[in-house]
């Protein structure tokens, strides 16, 4: 019989100081979550220094809470799974530098995990059964891109944003409208009452394959209710959620649908914070079917930055003989793959 393997993972890329206890890739044992949006709200996004600073205060009681409700002792953890970039370079510091201090002091592997990638393999624990090849569709506050996930190990980039992400862009419109951070569930809540095709919002670079762009539409939304404003009329705000969401969620259907038909695959998985969205879903899963193809996506729980999703792609690089020295660097942004 095969010995069990137990990973600890740890992420702290953005706002959130995560560990979690995976065994065997696919068992969740626990998944503790420090969330600081409370605390940033007040600004309307994320502080790097404030991130950085309650990552500090944060980071040993989430992994000593993670190892005691997975029941487990760093003795019995195979290896140590920590994001390494993409995100705040000052907020990578303290979980990689916590994880480089276990490593080295229990005498286990450090992995180095692309945060990109980690989010991919959220959609492992959700679906026991799936298994590359698919396509993957990222889309978070940072980024927007389309992967071909070949293996657990290989991974093709297809295209991704020239710009700014479809998180940033729903972030930055909220704001603009007065609404609360995080923007995207806000903006959601709101888009639910309004027409989607009250306002002829663009839609970026639908003729280019694979690559994105939102500057453009977020500069378009800030235009409108600029112009409304200074023309004394009154605003829908719920239209414009409708109007705005339904662009970026056009766009992302359109290139995923066209990845899907020209690659072959059957199957499409979304990953990052906007993954939660419950438009997204539904839009991708009807065009996905349309062509023979379905989705899968996270729950809204590791939809969300998590070191549950880091464990699972720590375990599968484990498995694979990859290893990370105990001098590895965080990487404030990288490619994936």
């Amino acid at each position: 019989m095969s010995k069990n393997v137990y990973i600890l993972g740890i992420e702290s890329s953005c706002d959130e100081t995560a560990a979690a206890v995976v065994k065997n890739g696919r068992e969740v044992l626990s998944n503790i979550v420090a969330s600081q949006v409370v605390i940033h709200r007040k600004f309307g996004g994320v502080v790097p220094e404030i991130a950085s600073r309650k990552h500090i205060e944060n980071i040993l009681p989430v992994i000593d809470e993670a190892l005691r409700q997975a029941g487990v002792s760093m003795a019995e953890i195979d290896a140590v799974a920590v994001t390494y970039g993409p995100g705040l370079v000052g907020a990578l510091l303290v979980g990689l530098s916590a994880a480089k201090a276990l490593a080295w002091a229990n005498d286990k592997p450090l992995i180095g995990v692309n945060h990109l990638e980690g989010h991919v393999f959220a959609n492992f624990l959700n679906d026991k059964d799936l298994e590359p090849p698919f396509m993957a569709l990222v889309v978070s506050g940072g980024h927007t891109a389309l992967l071909k996930v070949v293996d657990y190990n290989n991974f093709e980039l297809l295209g991704q944003t020239r710009d700014d992400a479809a998180g940033e862009a729903f972030d930055k419109i909220a704001r603009v409208m007065g609404l609360q951070y995080p923007g995207g569930p806000e903006i959601e809540k709101l888009a639910a009452e309004g027409n989607p095709r009250a306002i002829d919002f663009p839609r970026a670079l639908l003729k280019e394959e694979y690559q994105f762009s939102f500057s453009g539409l977020k500069s378009a939304v800030i235009n409108y209710l600029h112009n409304e404003q200074q023309a004394g009329r009154e605003v829908d705000k719920a239209d414009v959620a409708a109007s705005f969401q339904e662009a970026i969620i056009d766009v992302l259907v359109q290139k995923s649908v066209h990845a899907l038909q020209k690659t072959g695959l059957k199957k499409i998985v979304l990953a990052g914070g906007v993954s939660a969205n419950k438009h997204l879903q539904t839009a991708l899963a009807e065009a996905a079917g349309r062509i023979g193809a379905c989705l899968v996506h996270p729950t809204p729980i590791l939809c969300t930055d998590n070191a549950v999703m880091i464990a699972c792609r720590g375990y599968f690089m484990y498995q694979n003989g990859e290893r990370s020295p105990l001098d590895l660097n965080a990487v404030p942004s990288l490619k994936l793959g």
